[in-house]
């Protein structure tokens, strides 16, 4: 029998609210307020509370454990993501797909657990002067973080989508290695993105969060931050109210949180539209701008066998070849990965309609899937896109697509079109509104050189999302300092994906596990030296 940690925690006396079933206002002391319990706040959540400090955690999502987690996605996806799987970039030309529960996006993420690429270090250093974030320097953060959620080698063969690019990559003799996963005890079983049932993968849903819970913290949920509330440079209070789910109207009820010390971990779009909401100061118009996804953009093939890319780890191999291999400020490199493939994801992703789209949805057993993940934001004519707000409040990020990305973004496709054909596939497709099926990569080759790279055609999609709230030392160009401290709100933190000056060129999550690690850790020594 599988042990749902958290209904047992809650029936040992974990302190949880739903705010969606409030009927009154409701008041909360606390010595830190935590906005979001993903990556950066549930880290940011243990360390505090097991410091001793009061916390509270504040979360948009529904409190949803292994024992709702039933590897549907009719179900999983209005759950558990922003805006049911189905938010999008202001033109409609990139659906992001993040997490919107409790654990955020670790919940349903695919497990990929990378350090920050020394490069992306190195040119944050030189770029933005961020001094303090060296590789030496988040060694030591990586590492813990690494031992505390289980991130280590996977034993265990690809599955048959994964080893397809390693075999491509191998017989083109392109580098291509294994991607260390954040799992224990893991059944294999390839359904991560909707959460996991046998708490195996090691998401703050069943580490950090109840951690923190278990020492006493507060958790919040279907509660909307709606805006911070200051008395000269600092916040005094946080005012949320619950909301039943996507699209639902806020319920008349108001939580108000007053605390010492406040943290945003909301993500790179929920953080900036906390602080735009909030209207805190901001002399240099930075929040939401230089806000940075990794476009990623598709190749599908048909193989000759079955792949049953539903089955087993869903990404386990990768290539950084087409990174390493370019200046990071030069021509727009790309990560490859393989994805997991379940019949509505692909169902909505693949291009086509009526009997096109029903013959590649035929085929889907014996498909397979390679993206090409961009790393954006490291020359001036890749400056990312800007959160803003629309007339309800809710954020949206505005994000062009130039010349300088859609040539990223053809080079991608070749390459991937590249590589399946020599791991042997029968006909490839670029997930392209004008794009055909290929039979040979002469084929295919000739179609991709023609292809139109503009909005609405090339299909592009990314769960990923950095930068908004950037840090570095200069508050002209910074929204917080390399502690994630506000510059210009004393007791306001940013401890999430918002605060990176660039995308990184790796899956994000361990990044935001260390750096808030480390902030959390100086936060807590300092609350602790500070009488309430």
């Amino acid at each position: 029998m599988i042990v749902d940690p958290f209904r047992e925690g809650l029936a040992a006396g974990w302190k949880a609210i739903d705010a969606a079933a409030l009927e009154r206002d409701l008041e909360i002391e606390a010595d830190v307020v935590v906005v979001g319990s993903g990556a950066g706040g549930g880290v940011t959540a243990e360390i505090l509370a097991r410091a001793g400090l009061r916390v509270a955690i504040v979360e948009e999502g529904p409190l949803k454990s292994s024992a709702d987690f039933r590897m549907r996605e009719r179900e999983a996806y209005p759950q558990l993501y922003q805006e049911s799987a189905g938010r999008q970039t202001k033109d409609k030309a990139v659906t992001i797909l993040q997490g919107r529960c409790v654990g955020g996006s670790t919940t349903v993420n695919w497990t990929s657990s990378f350090r920050t690429p020394p490069r992306t270090l190195a040119h944050w250093r030189a770029e933005h002067g961020i001094a303090t974030m060296g590789e030496a320097d988040l060694a030591p953060w990586f590492a813990r973080m690494e031992e505390r959620l289980s991130i280590a080698p996977w034993p265990v063969p690809p599955n048959e989508n994964n080893d397809i690019l390693r075999r491509g990559c191998e017989k083109l003799g392109i580098p291509a290695a294994a991607i260390r996963r954040n799992v224990k005890g893991c059944w294999n079983l390839g359904y991560c993105g909707m959460g996991c049932p046998t708490n195996a993968k090691q998401s703050m849903l069943v580490t950090t969060i109840p951690a923190a819970l278990g020492a006493g913290a507060t958790l919040v949920h279907r509660a909307r931050l709606e805006r911070l509330v200051a008395a000269g440079d600092r916040v005094v209070a946080a005012e949320a109210r619950g909301v039943a789910g996507p699209g639902a109207a806020p319920v008349a009820a108001v939580v108000r949180l007053r605390a010492r010390h406040f943290v945003l971990a909301a993500g790179a779009i929920g953080s900036p539209a906390v602080l735009l909401r909030s209207a805190l100061p901001d002399p240099h118009g930075l929040v939401g701008r230089r806000t940075f996804l990794h476009p990623t953009v598709v190749s599908a093939a048909v193989m000759p066998d079955p792949v049953k890319g539903y089955e087993g780890a869903p990404q386990t191999i990768y290539s950084d070849h087409f990174l390493d291999s370019l200046p990071v400020d030069g021509p727009m490199g790309f990560k490859l990965e393989a994805p997991p493939l379940h019949p509505i994801l692909a169902g909505i992703t693949l291009p086509g309609y009526g009997q096109a789209h029903a013959g590649w949805m035929e085929s889907f057993a014996n498909l397979q899937v390679v993206i090409a993940l961009l790393r954006d934001g490291f020359h001036p004519e890749s400056p990312g896109g800007r959160v803003a707000l629309r007339e309800d409040g809710s954020p949206v990020l505005d994000y062009p697509l130039g010349a300088f990305l859609w040539d990223g973004v053809r080079r991608a496709y070749l390459t991937m079109a590249e590589i399946q054909f020599a791991a042997g596939a029968r006909t490839v497709l670029p997930l392209h509104e004008d794009a055909g099926p290929a039979a040979t990569w002469a084929q295919a080759r000739e179609a991709i050189a023609r292809l139109p790279m503009a909005p609405l055609h090339a299909r592009v999609v990314s769960a990923h999302v950095m930068g908004g709230c950037p840090m570095g030392p200069e508050p002209r160009a910074a929204v917080v300092d390399e502690r994630g401290r506000h510059h210009h709100v004393a007791n306001l933190s940013v401890h999430d994906g918002s605060l990176f000056p660039t995308s990184i060129g790796a899956n994000p999550q361990l990044s935001i596990y260390a750096i808030a690690a480390r902030m959390a850790d100086a936060l807590a020594a300092e609350l602790a030296r500070r009488p309430s």
